[in-house]
């Protein structure tokens, strides 16, 4: 049997998956006994930088790969007029790079299930707060960010997934059912606070078993400790499953 992974590729939301209150850890620990989970994330990139490097950001992965999470779009939608204009990309591009990176993951793992994960909201308060400190050089005080434009390119990833046959996960819109959202699940207006790490985390695991990824349809790697026997251990590994175990 051949344990399979479950790739996490895209920008600081990704690359912070695996912090204190992570989603990732959380989503490696839910399946500890079935999945590997594979952190790509590369904080501060946009997705024409994304897709420029995604072959060699999954190049060395190897074995069987049932899901990738996509989660880019935070970055792409800076102002390019502010402080974080050189992270700006335009949503027609936007929209291109998503494609050509789900089609290149789907082209280097055949029948692997692509996540498409829109950027999150965005608290316009949290990123005034922390431009009171000069960012770049830029002494506005003005949000690089806005939850508007966040919104634009949220649509827009869902709209590509749509288009491209794959799943997709709304989590712009999801965190703004909550009340308090703003600084409840973001802690500087943009990165998760560990609640926001949480919604993250269940929509993911919610995806995964609508794609029949769930705990209950992935056998566990080896036997689970209630079905060995005791007295006779090597009995529990005669089963083909575990044969070449």
């Amino acid at each position: 049997m051949v344990r399979p992974s479950i790739v996490l590729f895209g920008d600081s939301i990704t690359e912070e998956a695996f912090g204190e209150g992570g989603w990732g850890a959380s989503l490696a620990n839910h399946y500890s006994r079935s999945a590997d989970v594979v952190l790509r994330g590369y904080s501060g990139y946009n997705t024409r930088w994304a897709a420029r490097v995604a072959n060699r950001a999954v190049a060395t992965i190897s074995g069987h790969v049932a899901a990738v999470t996509v989660c880019f779009g935070a970055n792409d939608a800076a102002l390019p007029d502010r402080a974080s204009a050189a992270q700006h990309v335009p949503v027609a591009e936007y929209r291109d790079n998503l494609r050509a990176i789900s089609a290149l993951l789907q082209r280097r793992w055949p029948g692997v299930v692509v996540i498409l994960v829109t950027p999150p909201p965005v608290d316009e308060d949290g990123r005034r707060r922390r431009c009171r400190y000069p960012y770049a050089h830029d002494y506005s005080g003005l949000p690089e960010r806005t939850n508007a434009a966040a919104g634009v390119y949220a649509r827009a990833c869902v709209e590509v997934a749509r288009q491209c046959g794959v799943r997709a996960i709304d989590v712009w819109s999801r965190m703004q059912k909550f009340a308090g959202w703003e600084k409840s699940f973001l802690r500087d207006g943009l990165h998760l606070t560990p609640r926001g790490n949480r919604v993250l985390f269940e929509e993911v695991v919610f995806a995964l078993k609508d794609a029949n990824l769930s705990l209950e349809s992935l056998p566990a790697d080896l036997p689970l400790f209630g079905d060995m026997d005791p007295n006779n251990p090597a009995k529990s590994f005669e089963d083909d499953e575990w044969a070449e175990c």
